[in-house]
């Protein structure tokens, strides 16, 4: 996981909700008795509208002791604007990204027609979240879901994450094995929490798979579906005080991150 996914966590993941009628009605009690294994058959217990094929995948899961530090160790975003954008928006990240719209530039024209969000800011995103698919993460991510979910801290809200990891699986938009990513579970070139995955991923491909590990197309469209499914305004500015700023901050809580985004764009337009 980047140190730009570790120090947004905290404020990314609090509005990641799933859609209505995806998850059970009750919720497994944390941190039980019985210890993680206990919390495991009690989860799977709660989700038997899953296939017994799916649920198997969190046999044998042991409890994360490294994902729990980190959860608990998040320090970033006290820099300034300035700070915190020189040391992402690198000359080789300028240089990679302008490369890639050009490489990908038919696809994101198709895009900005469909969903109206410039080029520009979708490659933003993609190279500060993964540096364009290069750094995704290596994490087990069932695991770390599960760790995040036994862990009373944020429960509810990482049962929720499990839950809707598990539906991908289901849906065969990835197999178990290819769920690896980010510390906190996160999946794909621009870091997906599983609900939002769930919400807002997309077959561009129609290869009848929403593929945010391999399919650039995909990782592409679905970024500019999840800021259109936020309010994203076709043609208005992304600044401070402009309609898109506040869509920016739905990507990402933090002023400064939502500022490196647009600040970003605009270096990639030559601006």
């Amino acid at each position: 996981m980047t140190m730009i996914r570790r120090a947004q966590l905290t404020l990314a993941l609090g509005f990641s909700l799933l859609t209505s009628g995806t998850l059970p009605g009750l919720a497994a009690q944390c941190e039980p008795a019985g210890g993680f294994q206990a919390w495991i058959k009690s989860f799977k217990a709660e989700h038997s509208g899953l296939s017994k094929r799916t649920l198997a995948t969190l046999d044998g899961l042991t409890l994360d002791q490294k994902v729990l530090r980190l959860d608990r160790n998040q320090r970033h975003f006290k820099q300034s604007f300035e700070q915190f954008s020189a040391s992402r928006i690198t000359q080789g990240r300028i240089t990679k990204g302008r490369a890639m719209l050009k490489r990908y530039a038919d696809v994101l024209a198709r895009i900005e027609r469909q969903y109206g969000v410039p080029p520009q800011i979708i490659v933003a995103i993609w190279g500060l979240e993964t540096d364009y698919g290069t750094n995704m993460g290596k994490q087990d991510a069932l695991r770390s879901l599960a760790t995040l979910a036994y862990d009373c801290r944020r429960t509810d809200m990482f049962q929720r994450e499990l839950t809707a990891a598990l539906q991908i699986i289901e849906r065969g938009d990835l197999k178990p094995s290819e769920m690896r990513g980010a510390w906190a579970g996160e999946l794909g070139q621009t870091q997906f929490l599983p609900s939002n995955y769930l919400r807002f991923a997309v077959d561009y491909t129609g290869d009848g798979r929403r593929d945010l590990i391999r399919s650039v197309p995909d990782v592409l469209a679905s970024t500019a579906n999840y800021l259109k499914g936020h309010g994203w305004v076709a043609g208005a500015g992304w600044g401070p005080g402009q309609p898109n700023f506040a869509v920016l901050r739905e990507w990402n809580r933090a002023e400064v991150y939502a500022r490196t985004i647009g600040a970003f764009a605009d270096r990639l337009a030559g601006k």
